[in-house]
């Protein structure tokens, strides 16, 4: 038997993106549905926030690698805050009126990556905001195993953030070793910006961040990141050895997805030393093979996250170890979603976390 702990209406609001932004500068359109309701194994989500994403900005304009022409119409919404408000058979009641977020992986569980664990690469992956139906509207139904819930003062606007922050989590877990280790982050995008945190919150040795928004770096001091440097203004080995010395660096995530960066990264790091790929780019980026190859350098990808990187990134922001509201430039309400991608689109590079106020 179902248990809630709310009268749960009949019917709820949805916002659906019919096409890319290109082909309809209203792309977006909102709809009266039926609430879902849980079965055996699920719990009922009421969404409170959700944040928009860089992955979303690219569906919005039809540049997601993944997300091909066919796809559309879509629900958008993967990065979220909730409450759980009604259990299906087989969930413990207790978990009622938690703070939540759910991973958004529909996986297959057959092929050889699942059947090592490795489900967040699934050869069958579905992403829900993407490949399957995502979180934007005012229920949303999942499966309880992929629920994490959240401490009793975890705010919903740090719920929005675990999404992101588990990206930043996994990602460490794909270098051999961090701690002690100097770190070029390049990128200061909300990505870029929380996986430098989490590598000092790993026992990086020195953290250096850089990007051509001067808004963004300053947000990276904000957050506490320890050298910021800006390319327009200081050359790449100026600052590297402004900040390293002779030591240099051991570690670099590429978070930018922008060419020139990476060229920088492969030029100028340590040899023998690891280079991992974690910004999305929309082209295929060129590789100085042979300098990789000469400097003995390790290209390493990195793909979403596992159950147990949410939980730790929730660990994470509640030991204040990696701060979220610096993050938060703007909010709109759920009528305005449109509003807020064109808002996305107008500043660039002056709106770092965008939140939509769903129910909350």
């Amino acid at each position: 038997m179902n248990t809630s702990i709310t009268d749960i209406p009949e019917t709820m609001k949805r916002a659906t993106m019919i096409c890319p932004k290109p082909q309809n500068s209203d792309n977006i359109e909102f709809s009266e549905e039926k609430v879902p309701r849980p079965g055996r194994g699920q719990v009922l989500l009421h969404i409170k926030k959700i944040g928009v994403c860089g992955s979303d900005i690219h569906v919005n304009h039809g540049t997601h690698a993944t997300v091909p022409p066919e796809m559309y119409p879509l629900i958008q919404g993967h990065e979220y805050s909730a409450e759980i408000v009604e259990t299906g058979d087989g969930v413990p009641a207790a978990i009622l009126g938690k703070k939540a977020i759910a991973r958004p992986q529909i996986v297959c569980g057959e092929c050889p990556p699942c059947k090592r664990d490795d489900y967040h690469i699934c050869n069958e992956l579905k992403v829900e905001g993407f490949q399957a139906p995502g979180v934007a509207q005012d229920y949303f139904v999942t499966d309880e195993s992929n629920v994490i819930t959240f401490p009793d003062n975890f705010t919903h606007d740090q719920g929005t953030l675990v999404e992101p922050v588990s990206v930043a989590v996994h990602t460490m877990s794909r270098a051999t070793e961090v701690k002690g280790k100097n770190v070029l982050v390049t990128g200061a995008g909300p990505i870029g910006n929380l996986v430098a945190q989490v590598a000092k919150a790993n026992g990086a040795k020195k953290v250096l961040i850089t990007d051509i928004s001067d808004f963004r770096l300053e947000k990276a001091t904000e957050c506490k990141i320890d050298f910021v440097s800006n390319p327009k203004t200081e050359k790449l080995p100026d600052a590297i050895k402004r900040v390293f010395g002779n030591d240099g660096f051991d570690l670099a995530f590429e978070c930018s997805a922008v060419q020139i960066a990476l060229n920088g990264i492969v030029a100028n790091i340590n040899k023998g030393s690891e280079i991992i790929i974690v910004g999305c780019f929309t082209q295929p980026p060129v590789v100085d093979l042979a300098g990789l190859q000469d400097r003995e350098l390790t290209l390493i990808g990195t793909l979403m996250y596992k159950h147990e990187d949410y939980e730790n990134a929730v660990g994470l922001i509640s030991e204040g170890k990696v701060l979220c509201d610096p993050l938060i430039t703007d909010r709109f309400t759920f009528d305005q979603y449109l509003d807020a991608y064109n808002h996305i689109d107008e500043n660039g590079e002056m709106s770092l976390k965008v939140i939509i106020d769903v129910n909350d």
